[in-house]
């Protein structure tokens, strides 16, 4: 038996999580209160999506629950509310998601320039429409069909309490500090795992619903980023990598899992609750 110990979301795509009780899994991802995870996007003036990797200040950026809206704000900055309900009139958008083009809605002028502002370069913020649907890829899925938003190629990202423990372990000895696990920006985190057992599951299952891990999470410099402060420190990938190269990854450096719903979309699940863990032979 796992048990779950954390949900987040992440309205907003390599913004600030907001950690939730209890989420709704759908195909797409997470949702909860009436926003979905990565349902918002910052992108280049041409569409290109923009990360923490070229603005490390979007960890600042933090969104939360006001009412019918997502009320979010960053140091020094009022803040901007952004409405849960569509805009059936904004302008649409062309966005770059690696290799993926997808028809967006720009949520204008006024939100461009707050973001701006905030992380310190020019943007625009936009919002997945509800008419659309971003398929992954079924390379890692045996052909089994999935969706997303935002993310950047699956709709859940898990991980082993136990792995962010073993690593930060390995950080000990190096005379290094620990980590705290929004470095990772999972959207479940599990206990009651080996260290990197997530790995090998086959399924985590509960009440009817089924998630499914299917792609190992190959790291990038963003777990260098203080989440706290939107400054980079020392690169934990240094240390993973001595352990953690995946030869199905073409050698890259890998911590959790992405996962898709495979029963029971539309369920919740929430922190405390246990999970049936079936292991992969």
């Amino acid at each position: 038996m796992a048990t779950v110990t954390e949900l987040v979301l992440y309205p907003i795509k390599s913004c600030a999580g907001i950690a939730v009780q209890q989420a709704q899994f759908l195909v797409s991802g997470l949702a909860a209160f009436g926003m979905h995870d990565r349902e918002w996007m910052l992108v280049t003036r041409e569409g290109q999506f923009l990360t923490q990797r070229e603005y490390p200040r979007m960890a600042l950026v933090v969104p939360r629950i006001d009412g019918d809206a997502v009320e979010v704000s960053a140091p020094g900055m009022p803040p901007l509310r952004l409405p849960l309900a569509h805009d059936e009139l904004a302008a649409g958008m062309t966005v770059q998601i690696w290799d993926h083009s997808v028809e967006a809605a720009d949520c204008g002028d006024a939100a461009a320039a707050w973001f701006g502002d905030a992380i310190g370069g020019a943007c625009r913020l936009v919002r997945f429409r509800p008419d659309v649907h971003r398929p992954t890829s079924t390379k890692w899925t045996g052909g089994r069909a999935a969706e997303t938003r935002f993310a950047d190629g699956y709709p859940i990202l898990v991980i082993g309490q136990a792995s962010l423990d073993d690593l930060n372990n390995r950080l000990a000895a190096a005379g290094r500090a620990p980590l705290p696990m929004n470095r990772f920006r999972p959207n479940l985190v599990v206990a009651g795992l080996e260290a990197f057992e997530e790995d090998y599951v086959e399924s985590f299952d509960a009440d009817g619903l089924a998630l499914r891990p299917v792609k190992p999470c190959a790291r990038c410099p963003i777990p260098a980023i203080d989440q706290a402060t939107g400054i980079p420190g020392p690169d934990p990938l240094d240390v993973l990598q001595t352990y953690r190269a995946n030869p199905r990854m073409e050698g890259a450096v890998c911590m959790g899992m992405n996962a898709i719903v495979t029963a029971g979309e539309g369920g919740s699940l929430c922190v405390g609750q246990e999970l049936d863990v079936r292991i992969a032979f």
